[in-house]
């Protein structure tokens, strides 16, 4: 009986996978909501990241950065769907959504708050211009611009040089202001 109170203590001091990879959960979701365009395909690309990590979670755990380490699994996850997927004719979703949303925010005056209306279409809008890059592109984008990683960083995470990281930074940036100044122009033009 003295034995099982250390092996206890010693499992209670080190967290298991679950706890370490529940925990990453809001922000991993978050992130392949960027990646896959839907909360639909986020939570199944999560899922099967999940899978892919529980397979072998003590690798997980021994890497420095879990969440980064989780990061790439749902990046491999969401461009294999993604290249399954392209074989199909697909069906833009988010028109609708875009159409539904537009002009929420005029309707909360100024500094009123509009029920996150602005913010969600902020989000669809992120999750339309991030879907028109590839998932290099995207991936990078996510990790330096929104998650704060530095290029060195991110490029140790997507496995990469660093040099092809900036690359690939610098032709998605390139590739978003283009789509900014053509939808300006689309625009103007109503």
């Amino acid at each position: 009986m003295a034995d099982a109170t250390p092996s206890s203590a010693s499992s209670a001091a080190s967290p298991t996978f679950d706890e370490v990879f529940c925990g990453l959960l809001p922000r991993l979701y978050r992130r392949a909501v960027m990646l896959a365009g839907s909360r639909q395909s986020a939570e199944d690309v999560v899922h099967e990241a999940y899978l892919k990590l529980a397979a072998r979670p003590q690798r997980f755990l021994a890497h420095p950065e879990p969440y980064a380490y989780a990061f790439t699994a749902v990046l491999n996850v969401a461009r294999d769907a993604y290249r399954k997927d392209r074989r199909q004719v697909l069906v833009d979703g988010l028109e609708g959504v875009e159409e539904a949303g537009a002009g929420g925010g005029a309707d909360a005056g100024p500094g009123g708050w509009d029920g996150g209306v602005e913010r969600r279409h902020a989000e669809i809008e992120a999750v339309r211009l991030l879907g028109r890059l590839s998932h290099r592109q995207a991936g990078i984008v996510i990790l330096v611009d929104l998650d704060g990683y530095t290029i060195d960083q991110a490029a140790k995470i997507m496995k990469v040089h660093r040099g092809t990281a900036a690359r690939h930074r610098a032709r998605a940036l390139d590739r978003l202001r283009a789509y900014l100044v053509e939808s300006e122009h689309g625009q103007a033009g109503r």
